[in-house]
């Protein structure tokens, strides 16, 4: 009989507890629902004015940053082209290469993936025999190396494949994401740790500090020359 009671009691107290959260939703739509038939025709019209130019604008951003020469990777022919590139431009990744380094050709792959990918950013590449003052003047010393420039002002480097989990099989989602630790571009993914997808097991990540970057002539990160 108790137990009956119980049961009873605790039926109860469930119905009463759902049908409070059943109020409470309806109470809730019907606020939404209330708030929406406030939005009049003008109002609308002024959101709609607002979203086309926000589009207008982006389509602009757009064109801007492809008369630039964003969207694509190209070579540029001297050290002096640089100086007006990245005047031109407030997010640069330059790809100090040397022709001879295979390396160099990993970085052009994954480089002409990401340059179609983010307009925001121009990438380029220089050939460091064809750049002595610049390479001298940014410690240019190991190929290949990313410069990466940010309103005029080299921001960081990538130098090898220290930063990239030291091997040659790094994907192009590691390279952007480097880049995007760095800000040089948009990046949406997690900064706090490297993409793990095509990542081997066992791969470090080691950042090498820029003051590193010295000595006489030109150092290869490459075992092929």
């Amino acid at each position: 009989m108790a137990a009956n009671q119980s049961v009873d009691l605790i039926t109860k107290v469930l119905e009463t507890q759902l049908l409070q959260s059943a109020k409470i939703m309806e109470e809730q739509l019907d606020a939404e629902i209330e708030k929406l038939e406030q939005i009049d025709e003008e109002e609308l019209e002024r959101l709609h004015e607002r979203r086309l130019a926000a589009l207008k604008k982006a389509q602009q951003q757009k064109q801007e940053w492809l008369s630039k020469g964003h969207g694509e990777y190209r070579e540029i022919p001297s050290e002096k082209d640089f100086f007006q590139e990245v005047k031109d431009s407030k997010s640069v990744v330059c790809h100090f290469h040397r022709e001879s380094t295979f390396r160099c050709k990993i970085i052009d792959k994954h480089l002409a993936i990401l340059a179609k990918k983010h307009l925001e950013t121009k990438f380029i590449k220089l050939n460091v025999e064809k750049a002595p003052f610049l390479a001298e003047r940014l410690r240019i010393k190991v190929i290949p190396t990313l410069a990466l420039v940010k309103d005029g002002k080299t921001k960081d480097y990538i130098v090898g494949f220290t930063d990239l989990g030291n091997t040659d099989e790094f994907t192009t989602d590691v390279l952007e994401w480097r880049l995007g630790c760095s800000g040089i571009i948009n990046y949406s993914g997690n900064l706090m740790e490297p993409p793990s997808q095509g990542t081997k097991p066992g791969t470090k990540f080691t950042k090498l500090d820029k003051k590193t970057i010295r000595g006489k002539g030109y150092d290869s990160d490459s075992d092929e020359d």
